[in-house]
């Protein structure tokens, strides 16, 4: 029996294959968006730094208009006006974030490294019949339609993105309902690894496929290409795309797995407690630095938030200074010492433990308790919009923001 949830907003993505006269706008259209980013962001800095006036996407916009008419900057009109209106509401919304500190400030985009996308609003696309068609274009794109749009969906946006690999995806962001069976389990506790990727309270270790070290041998021969290429040759372009392609199929595979995995944890259990990992910390740790960034923690965490979020269940995280590993899951002991290498352990009440299913446990039974009574380890639930929320600790009194640009 499945469940309908509260309609949410979902983006359905998909490959798609230009014609040379669509690829050719695209670039373009790419390469405008990104003038007017890095224009609009250096103007706005600026108007701060310099004179202490206060610049927002109104006159951003504004400026914008003045722009496609100087001479240096004409062609700026010859792509669609909507991706560039679009790129100024980003930068605003970057600013947001960097004024209320989720974010660092905003910085300029570089042609080599940055993302090349660009978002089309209703009124710059055409959407019927299955058949997409963007504004300045003739022809509808060339989508590959690996799974149907809902039923009665019409996009309200659509992004069009190339990735480094040089593959062209098409982003259609509708309204949707999503269903889900009702839950098997009540809860589960889990405990992310680098050998298993995650255990489960229940004692089912799920193995890490390790996908980087599968194509580890044939990245290190292409990236060896690479750096015997003269920069700037067009063979060194050449050998580019293949480290990016390599790249691009390690990150697919992970990507995969870890959808199919957390659609079927957020399937079974109506709540789901793990721990809260500082991934970046950990990383500095050189010895395990690359095994903790093919585990993809952080975007483990994120697809369990947001599924659980469109299906109704519930994420909790625990501190992450709770000593899962060392606390006794039978009778409450905190051992001393526990190593790395001790992966399993006997406690003194004679209970024998599998490390990280006691961890699973400890995990699980204190996200309960901390959801139930709301003391000891504060849970962390999943908050709207897929985001989760900060480590609750004592809140500090608010301090005057001595930001870079004021509120605009």
């Amino acid at each position: 029996m499945s469940v309908a949830t509260n309609h949410v907003k979902r983006a359905f993505k998909y490959r798609f294959y230009p014609t040379d006269a669509q690829a050719a706008e695209l670039s373009r259209t790419f390469g405008c968006v990104r003038k007017v980013y890095n224009m609009a962001l250096q103007a706005r800095t600026e108007a701060w730094t310099l004179r202490q006036e206060r610049v927002n996407y109104n006159a951003t916009s504004a400026m914008l208009t003045a722009w496609k008419k100087t001479e240096d900057l004409a062609y700026l009109s010859e792509v669609s006006s909507v991706p560039l209106q679009q790129t100024l509401r980003h930068l605003q919304g970057a600013f947001t974030n960097f004024w209320v500190k989720r974010a660092k400030y905003p910085t300029f985009k570089s042609r080599k490294k940055s993302r090349k996308s660009a978002e089309y609003t209703s009124s710059a696309f055409r959407y019927r019949d299955g058949s997409l068609t963007l504004a300045k274009m003739a022809e509808p794109l060339d989508i590959v339609w690996s799974r149907p749009l809902p039923d009665g969906a019409v996009p309200s946006t659509v992004t069009v993105s190339q990735d480094s690999a040089g593959r062209w995806f098409v982003s259609l962001l509708c309204e949707d309902r999503p269903a889900m069976p009702a839950p098997v389990n009540p809860a589960v506790g889990i405990d992310a690894g680098i050998t298993g990727l995650v255990t489960l309270s229940t004692g089912e270790k799920i193995n890490n496929p390790k996908h980087e070290r599968a194509d580890r041998e044939q990245l290190a021969k292409a990236q060896r290409e690479l750096a015997r290429k003269a920069k700037g040759s067009a063979n060194r372009d050449k050998a580019r795309l293949k480290v990016a392609r390599v790249h691009a199929r390690i990150a697919d595979r992970r990507r995969d797995f870890l959808h199919k995995l957390t659609t079927r944890l957020i399937r079974e259990n109506q709540t789901v407690v793990i721990e809260d990992l500082t991934v970046r910390n950990m990383l500095k740790n050189r010895t395990l630095s690359r095994a903790i960034s093919d585990a993809s923690w952080t975007e483990l965490r994120s697809m369990l938030e947001y599924k659980a979020q469109w299906y109704g269940r519930e994420v909790i995280t625990v501190d992450r200074w709770f000593p899962s590993s060392k606390l006794c899951s039978a009778c409450g002991t905190l051992q001393g010492k526990m190593p790395l290498n001790v992966r399993t352990w006997t406690c003194a009440c004679g209970t024998t433990h599998d490390r990280d299913v006691n961890a699973a446990k400890n995990i699980l039974a204190a996200g309960l308790a901390a959801a139930a009574c709301g003391d000891g380890v504060r849970p962390q639930r999943s908050t709207p919009g897929g985001q989760s929320s900060m480590k609750q600790e004592v809140v500090p009194p608010p301090r005057s923001r001595a930001a870079a640009q004021p509120r605009g």
